[in-house]
Protein backbone atom coordinates (compact mmCIF):
# COMPACT_ATOMS: atom_id res chain seq x y z
CA UNK A 1 0.00 0.00 0.00
CA UNK A 2 3.12 2.55 1.05
CA UNK A 3 5.03 1.66 -2.17
CA UNK A 4 1.83 2.50 -4.72
CA UNK A 5 1.07 5.81 -2.63
CA UNK A 6 5.03 6.14 -2.37
CA UNK A 7 5.20 6.13 -6.23
CA UNK A 8 1.82 8.29 -6.58
CA UNK A 9 3.57 10.88 -4.44
CA UNK A 10 6.92 10.83 -6.43
CA UNK A 11 5.28 11.06 -9.59
CA UNK A 12 3.38 14.02 -8.50
CA UNK A 13 7.10 16.01 -7.21
CA UNK A 14 8.38 14.65 -10.58
CA UNK A 15 5.65 16.97 -12.51
CA UNK A 16 6.37 19.74 -10.11
CA UNK A 17 9.91 19.65 -10.70
CA UNK A 18 9.61 19.62 -14.51
CA UNK A 19 7.37 22.13 -14.72
CA UNK A 20 8.91 25.10 -15.93
CA UNK A 21 6.19 27.94 -15.12
CA UNK A 22 7.15 26.87 -11.54
CA UNK A 23 10.00 29.44 -9.95
CA UNK A 24 13.92 27.42 -9.40
CA UNK A 25 13.56 27.23 -6.21
CA UNK A 26 9.86 25.51 -5.79
CA UNK A 27 11.47 23.02 -8.57
CA UNK A 28 14.74 22.32 -6.58
CA UNK A 29 12.32 21.95 -3.67
CA UNK A 30 10.15 19.46 -5.23
CA UNK A 31 13.05 17.21 -6.26
CA UNK A 32 14.76 17.87 -1.86
CA UNK A 33 11.61 16.52 -0.83
CA UNK A 34 11.58 13.26 -3.27
CA UNK A 35 15.85 12.45 -2.29
CA UNK A 36 13.99 12.78 1.33
CA UNK A 37 11.30 10.63 0.97
CA UNK A 38 13.22 8.12 -1.10
CA UNK A 39 15.83 8.09 1.42
CA UNK A 40 15.82 4.14 2.20
CA UNK A 41 18.16 4.77 5.53
CA UNK A 42 15.36 6.23 7.51
CA UNK A 43 11.85 5.07 8.67
CA UNK A 44 9.46 5.48 6.17
CA UNK A 45 7.10 7.90 8.78
CA UNK A 46 10.30 10.16 9.45
CA UNK A 47 11.17 10.32 5.38
CA UNK A 48 7.56 11.67 5.22
CA UNK A 49 7.66 14.10 7.94
CA UNK A 50 10.79 15.45 6.35
CA UNK A 51 9.34 15.51 2.93
CA UNK A 52 6.39 17.39 4.39
CA UNK A 53 8.66 19.73 6.35
CA UNK A 54 10.05 20.87 2.79
CA UNK A 55 7.09 21.28 1.47
CA UNK A 56 5.49 23.47 4.09
CA UNK A 57 7.73 25.99 2.97
CA UNK A 58 7.16 25.51 -0.06
CA UNK A 59 3.64 26.29 -0.31
CA UNK A 60 4.19 29.45 1.85
CA UNK A 61 6.23 30.68 -0.61
CA UNK A 62 4.67 33.78 -1.88
CA UNK A 63 5.71 33.63 -5.52
CA UNK A 64 4.17 29.77 -6.05
CA UNK A 65 1.52 29.76 -8.82
CA UNK A 66 -1.81 28.64 -7.29
CA UNK A 67 -1.38 25.09 -9.68
CA UNK A 68 1.71 24.44 -7.85
CA UNK A 69 0.70 25.58 -4.30
CA UNK A 70 -2.69 23.07 -4.93
CA UNK A 71 -0.42 20.28 -6.22
CA UNK A 72 1.96 20.65 -3.05
CA UNK A 73 -0.75 20.65 -0.75
CA UNK A 74 -1.98 17.34 -2.14
CA UNK A 75 1.20 15.45 -1.80
CA UNK A 76 1.14 16.64 1.30
CA UNK A 77 -1.69 15.42 2.58
CA UNK A 78 -1.06 11.68 0.88
CA UNK A 79 2.54 12.11 3.10
CA UNK A 80 0.27 12.59 6.02
CA UNK A 81 -1.33 9.43 5.28
CA UNK A 82 1.31 7.62 5.04
CA UNK A 83 3.05 8.72 7.70
CA UNK A 84 0.09 8.16 10.07
CA UNK A 85 0.39 4.80 8.38
CA UNK A 86 3.86 4.10 9.45
CA UNK A 87 3.63 4.98 12.88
Amino acid sequence: MATVKTKQITDMLDLLSDDTSVPRNIRKGASDAKTRLMDAKEAMDVRATSAMIVLDDLANDPNIPLHARTLIWNVISQLELISNQSS
